[in-house]
């Protein structure tokens, strides 16, 4: 059973322990630090429209948060890493499918580049050193992945990765999976734009607000009003 699944309990618990409850929560979602890429695309002269394909932990906080970056055009909640006919949140949710949920963020390489959104999933997205979990949530299906589209992703994300740990960035060493695209497939019309949609659920208010807070914080020169 995931962390979404007990609203109830959740409500009870808040009622109970008051505001200081959430604040806890909200200090373990805090945001780390880290140095940019040393290895990047420049960015590029003119405009356009360039894809990457990130999971980390539960969709909603992870659109929210690339929602919210400048130089993004879309963000979409989806799955990737399994099979289309496997592609149904319910059947995913058993973590029996090979998919992670995942988000397809497709920006203007003009304004970002792939490495600096790197920075941000890493940062700020999610904790890159949980495996097989995300904060409350349990199960392959919220594992940390970067798929890559091209070589040049690729390379991109495994130097960023390496540079990361060598580093030591993190008190833990970093278990994001670097792979290749398959595909990606969208999610239920229900999960797009969840949090934005429902500021006051429990969920939201505790394990992603805290990140576009982060975002806006850590990142004022990328943050930007959701258009």
């Amino acid at each position: 059973m995931t962390f979404r699944s007990l609203g109830i309990t959740i409500a009870i618990a808040v009622a109970l322990f008051g505001t200081s409850f959430i604040i806890t929560r909200n200090a373990a979602s805090a945001s780390v630090a880290i140095a940019a890429p040393a290895v990047d695309d420049a960015l590029a002269a003119q405009g356009g429209q360039q894809s990457a394909v990130l999971a980390g932990g539960c969709f909603w906080g992870m659109q929210l948060v690339f929602e919210h970056v400048k130089g993004v055009i879309s963000a979409t909640d989806g799955y990737a890493g399994g099979d289309a006919q496997t592609a149904q949140y319910e059947t995913v949710s058993t973590g029996s499918t090979g998919h992670a949920e995942s988000v397809k963020i497709v920006y203007d390489p003009s304004q970002i580049t792939y490495g600096r959104l790197l920075q941000v999933f890493f940062s700020v997205a999610h904790d890159p050193t949980e495996l097989d979990r995300q904060g409350p949530d349990e199960g392959t299906q919220y594992r940390s992945v970067i798929f890559f589209a091209n070589p040049n992703q690729q390379r991109i994300a495994q130097a960023y990765i390496a540079q990361l740990d060598q580093a030591h960035a993190f008190r833990k060493q970093i278990v994001t999976e670097v792979v290749p695209l398959q595909g990606f497939y969208q999610a239920e019309a229900y999960h797009q734009d969840y949090a934005t949609r429902n500021p006051d659920d429990m969920y939201i208010l505790m394990n992603d607000a805290p990140k576009l807070d982060s975002l806006r914080k850590t990142f004022p020169d990328l943050y930007v009003k959701k258009r």
